[in-house]
């Protein structure tokens, strides 16, 4: 294959990676905006009803977990659309989507209208978090295939920085009302726009285009993002890559659930997924403030020192991507990880419940703890977690495997996310505890169930797989031969 190169095709493709990207940068912003919102939100007499009147627990739980609900649904129809439609067009569908659901939200002019437009929001993002990274994928080369989808995470854990310190910069600088949370939710829909007038201009994927038949048109897209002769040389490498595509999408899940070995892969597959929104990282992303409050800073305080943790964030995940990821195995930093994880918890419920809630050393000694975690996780489980599921399942099945565990992650999220509010008012700092007991089984099964896939194929996991599946029905089938003959 020849050189990449240089010219006015590495401009374009910068150019693709950046527009495509603010999909990330909203998927972040938006599921990030409420982690200081919804502080104004829960006494916005709009919402409640009447003035002097607050949200219960369950109420502000769905402000969040409804997004996360067509967040599970968009992930779920997102891929499928994309397939159909073609990746840019759904992602400039999605802008659009996301401009109206922005604007819908701070419009609101009940509570009712603020569940529906943030369900609207949340297809939108479920849609993005889905179609973004393959459309990246199919435009970017081989060569630097992982580091511009990996910039897609890193535009998320951005999105969600950004929100934190906007809302902090919104609460302190004007004046505080139960409308100030508006405020902050209509930044979201600049980029929404930029996303939208950047993607009408952007070329479609190659691969996609070789799916449909389209030949010509992908090697004219190739060659708007490499050089003449790399474009005609990698026809042959997104030809090669459709047919995997097709590949992918030929399995069904009812020929997973009669194989033990791909049964097995997936249950792995949900177990991790379902184990990193189990982690609680989510609940410190949309409900930090609202801790940090409960730690003992006060509201403008606490959004300002909830910065810290969109900082940790991203400093952990660029980390993560240039040390970490390909230069360890991943059983190790998974059990790094959670271990890490349990031990800060059980140090956020020690401190949270036993400490007086008068001693200043409290908030601040809480503080650093959910720094701590969120850097932890978002340099070891987080990005681990979707490397690995992309890498143990089977060719011809992943698609099907994928969409099952990434609807079954969104659902975790969103439990998790409704629950939160009501366990936090109920126990406390006692919550952080059993999120200690939940990632101390965690570390359970990464030991003894999870493969190590780094450096090694797929199709030696695969194989792998079928022969140690494989041994272990023998036996057990020579087990009951032997039990029958004997009675």
């Amino acid at each position: 294959m020849p050189a990449i190169g240089h010219g006015a095709y590495s401009r374009r493709l910068g150019w693709v990676a950046v527009i495509a990207t603010f999909g990330g940068l909203l998927f972040g912003y938006d599921t990030g905006v409420l982690n200081g919102a919804l502080g104004f939100m829960k006494v916005d007499p709009v919402l409640t009803g009447s003035a002097g009147a607050e949200l219960s627990a369950a109420e502000v739980g769905l402000i969040t977990s409804i997004l996360l609900a067509g967040a599970a649904i968009g992930a779920f129809v997102g891929g499928r659309l994309s397939d159909k439609f073609g990746r840019r067009r759904l992602i400039v569908v999605l802008a659009v989507m996301f401009f109206v659901a922005a604007i819908g939200a701070v419009a609101s002019w009940n509570y009712e209208a603020l569940l529906t437009f943030r369900f609207l929001l949340g297809l939108a993002v479920g849609g993005a978090s889905v179609t973004v990274p393959v459309y990246l994928g199919e435009v970017a080369p081989f060569e630097q295939r992982g580091s511009i989808v990996s910039r897609n995470e890193l535009m998320i854990v951005g999105g969600q920085f950004l929100a934190f310190l906007i809302n902090a910069i919104i609460g302190n600088a004007f004046e505080a009302t139960p409308h100030t949370w508006r405020y902050m939710m209509t930044v979201a829909a600049l980029p929404a726009i930029f996303l939208f007038v950047g993607m009408l201009r952007m070329p479609e994927s190659p691969r996609w285009l070789v799916l449909q038949g389209r030949d010509a048109e992908a090697l004219d897209v190739l060659r708007q993002v490499r050089s003449e002769e790399r474009a005609l040389a990698e026809m042959a490498e997104v030809r090669e890559l459709a047919q995997i595509t097709r590949e992918e999408q030929s399995g069904h899940l009812t020929e997973v659930m009669r194989t033990p070995w791909m049964r097995r892969l997936l249950l792995i597959g949900i177990g991790l997924a379902a184990f990193q929104q189990l982690t609680g990282i989510n609940s410190m992303m949309y409900y930090g403030e609202l801790v940090l409050q409960d730690a003992g800073f006060s509201h403008q305080i606490a959004l300002i020192v909830n910065v810290f943790s969109g900082v940790a964030s991203v400093t952990a995940m660029i980390i993560a991507l240039k040390f970490v990821i390909d230069r360890f195995n991943r059983r190790t930093v998974l059990l790094f990880g959670f271990a890490a994880i349990t031990i800060a918890h059980v140090l956020a419920g020690v401190v949270g419940t036993q400490m007086s809630t008068t001693d200043p050393a409290r908030r601040w000694l809480l503080l650093g703890i959910i720094v701590v975690f969120v850097f932890i996780m978002q340099g070891t489980v987080g990005p681990l977690v979707w490397l690995m599921v992309s890498e143990i399942f089977p060719l011809r099945m992943r698609g099907a495997m994928i969409g099952v565990t990434v609807f079954l992650l969104w659902g975790t999220n969103m439990l998790i996310a409704q629950v939160f509010p009501m366990l936090t008012q109920s126990i406390g700092f006692g919550t952080f505890f059993a999120f200690a007991a939940v990632n101390a089984v965690a570390v359970v099964f990464v030991a003894t169930s999870v493969p190590e896939s780094h450096g090694i194929t797929l199709e030696r996991l695969e194989e792998h797989f079928m022969e140690t599946l494989g041994k272990k029905r023998g036996r057990r089938e020579a087990s009951v031969d032997a039990t029958t003959s004997v009675v």
